[in-house]
């Protein structure tokens, strides 16, 4: 693989791919928004169902993330076999019947099997979406591309909190699942228009075989990768401090500075919104100007941002005034984020068509195994010992700060990864 991955800002995302980049952007758009409501959902149903914060960590870490990660890698398996728009759009159609269905929830047994089923969907997503985004665009095109298509995470999140906020507002969480589901379905018939593209369009010589390696023979051959394995270990603990971040800042900001439902939606909607947008966008743009002169420039700047957000972190959780914490986090959103563009553009680049979704799933099996899935629960489990000791609403500003200190466990990662890229993409 080349090492001149770098394209301007000023390249059009267009020839064909726009239109396919904006479906995908929405599908992602519906991913996070169903995957991050339940965030903001938790005080309500925590009111109802009686749940500890362990539980709740259990819901929105755990639980999802053991059967995400667990289906990643087999659906991805599949998505680099068969046509990827309809495994896409049979999947929009399981995870968002899930979704609705959680509002029928009789309890924490029910909603966990409910969110599992949303896991299942989802977990075919972001595979089967960078594999299909890497052949409507060319290499040199593939970064804005995928910039743009992050900006789902931070965008979906803001959705999430700010609609679910206002929908439990006006008619209640269990309403709030049932529309954002119906809302999902209605997207499938888009997702089957598309365009499937030829596998490997814009990749020559080697890297255009389409045969498929077998499991054992891809594992190998991204095990003999040294980036990738720092890249999994930074995106494991990015992940971790950006999912903890995502599902303990809304208690809070309730907790801490007694904001209601709605109030806690708006402010991280705009926060996790723009300010994850802005770093989504921000971290391909850089990246891919930077990287003209040093591809080692598409893990530097992810591990300079992960250092930044320790000192905004530490701020934003520990202000006296909710003014001053929002203002740190505004900035602070911006670096959780920057990654998320750098990483997928490294990551698919060092790997052939056909091993796209699979490279795909294994930073998701890591990512969320390790960020959603311990992220959450560790947080969570901190707040409720930090309780134990006395501390009572105050427990989460502690325990959400020492969270943030993994940020710099990150950086390293990503430092890391920087040694190898130079001759492993070449």
């Amino acid at each position: 693989m080349t090492a001149h991955l770098a394209s301007p800002l000023g390249s059009s995302v267009a020839r064909g791919g726009a239109a396919p980049l904006l479906v995908l952007f929405l599908v992602a758009l519906f991913n996070h928004v169903d995957r991050t409501i339940l965030s903001i959902l938790q005080v309500p149903i925590k009111q109802e169902m009686g749940l500890s914060d362990t539980q709740l960590g259990a819901l929105t870490g755990l639980a999802f993330a053991v059967i995400y990660t667990t289906m990643a890698v087999p659906m991805a398996r599949i998505a680099d076999r068969v046509v990827r728009k309809n495994l896409m759009a049979l999947a929009l159609a399981f995870w968002s019947t899930m979704t609705a269905l959680s509002g029928l929830a009789t309890g924490f047994f029910t909603l966990v099997v409910l969110r599992m089923g949303v896991a299942v969907g989802e977990s075919c997503c972001s595979p089967t979406t960078l594999s299909l985004l890497s052949d409507y665009f060319p290499r040199e095109r593939r970064g804005l591309a995928f910039a743009i298509w992050s900006t789902s995470v931070p965008v979906g999140t803001m959705l999430a909190l700010v609609g679910g906020g206002w929908l439990t507002a006006i008619m209640g969480w269990r309403e709030a699942f049932m529309v954002l589901g119906v809302a999902g379905l209605l997207l499938v018939p888009a997702v089957l228009r598309l365009k499937e593209p030829p596998r490997g369009q814009f990749d020559a010589g080697e890297a255009k075989a389409l045969d498929q390696p077998s499991l054992a023979e891809a594992v190998a051959f991204l095990w003999r990768l040294r980036s990738v394995r720092w890249l999994l270990a930074a995106a494991a603990l990015q992940a971790f401090v950006v999912c903890a971040l995502q599902v303990w800042s809304a208690p809070f900001y309730s907790r801490v500075f007694g904001m209601s439902v709605g109030e806690v939606g708006l402010v991280l909607g705009i926060l996790f919104g723009v300010g994850g947008g802005a770093g989504a966008l921000l971290g391909g743009w850089l990246a891919d100007r930077a990287a003209k002169r040093d591809v080692r420039y598409y893990a530097w700047l992810p591990a300079g941002s992960a250092l930044a957000l320790i000192p905004l972190g530490l701020i934003q959780y520990h202000a006296p005034t909710p003014v001053l914490s929002v203002a740190a986090g505004a900035v602070g959103f911006v670096m959780l984020s920057f990654y998320l563009s750098p990483l997928n553009v490294v990551t698919q680049s060092l790997v052939a068509p056909r091993m796209r979704a699979f490279m795909s799933s294994i930073v998701i099996l890591f990512s969320n195994l390790i960020g959603l899935g311990l992220g959450p629960l560790a947080t969570g489990m901190l707040s409720d010992a930090l309780v134990e000791r006395g501390l009572g609403d105050q427990s989460l500003r502690w325990a959400l700060s020492a969270t943030v200190l993994v940020a710099g466990l990150a950086a390293f990662a990503f430092a890391g990864a920087g040694r190898h890229l130079r001759r492993e993409l070449r």
